[in-house]
């Protein structure tokens, strides 16, 4: 099956997404700055850091921003990603500490841009592999975090990933959601949409429900980001972001 996420043009505007700094993307334009950073955003908002954890799993980590983040305070991050691309290019970062790109400009004018990961981090604490988020390998065991930002709405059976999460959080650990829920039929079968029916709950509710078999909700906020695709066009998103710790 085509993954948009292996071309080589995607690959760039999530390195520009996940690394660029806010007036690298913005220039002198009227962006709202506090979408910018989204990576990095949804891990300093949602992480508990007071429980001290030691390990944690990031499911579709892109290209590795917000696993490089989580391992800012926890020693042992995992990021696994469907796309062999982003995986590759996560691999470049923590092995040099940079990536060269070139990223849109207008038409067929491109900049270059070099992704760079803050050198306060220790890189070698994170390991990258890919892998399906709905069909992760048996032998991961189980993490004090998890994090999964704007993944859900991207998967063609979230319930199943739904599911699946609870065995992949330690008892007293934090699950870490962010989605805008932006169901599209080309990702997901609508009949497979957590929420987003004419007749029904709104996603939020039916997320919600379905993980307080095994998770108490303790916190919740609205996260903005912006993509940008050129200098001029951005992709403005509002994801509902969630703590839960494991029962």
């Amino acid at each position: 099956m085509f993954n948009p996420y292996e071309a080589p043009q995607i690959v760039s505007e999530y390195l520009f997404f996940h690394y660029a700094t806010f007036t690298e993307a913005a220039g002198d334009l009227p962006v709202p700055e506090n979408a910018w950073g989204f990576a990095q955003r949804v891990v300093t908002t949602l992480l508990d850091t007071q429980s001290m954890p030691t390990t944690a799993l990031d499911i579709g980590c892109a290209v590795g921003a917000s696993s490089f983040e989580l391992a800012r305070s926890i020693p042992r991050v995992l990021g696994i990603d469907y796309s062999q691309a982003f995986i590759e290019a996560a691999e470049a970062l923590k092995n040099d500490g940079w990536l060269a790109a070139e990223v849109p400009m207008e038409g067929r004018k491109t900049q270059p841009f070099v992704a760079r990961v803050p050198t306060a981090i220790d890189r070698q604490r994170v390991q990258f592999e890919t892998g399906n988020a709905i069909d992760l390998r048996s032998d991961l065991g189980r993490f004090d975090v998890v994090l999964a930002a704007n993944l859900l709405c991207r998967l063609p059976a979230p319930v199943a990933f739904i599911e699946r999460v609870a065995e992949l959080v330690a008892p007293g650990g934090q699950l870490l959601l962010a989605s805008p829920f932006s169901w599209l039929e080309e990702y997901t079968p609508p009949f497979l949409w957590v929420g987003g029916q004419q007749e029904g709950p709104p996603s939020a509710d039916v997320l919600k429900e379905k993980l307080s078999t095994h998770f108490q909700l303790e916190h919740e906020i609205n996260l903005p980001f912006l993509i940008r695709e050129h200098s001029r066009k951005f992709q403005y998103g509002i994801s509902f972001g969630t703590r839960w710790r494991r029962l």
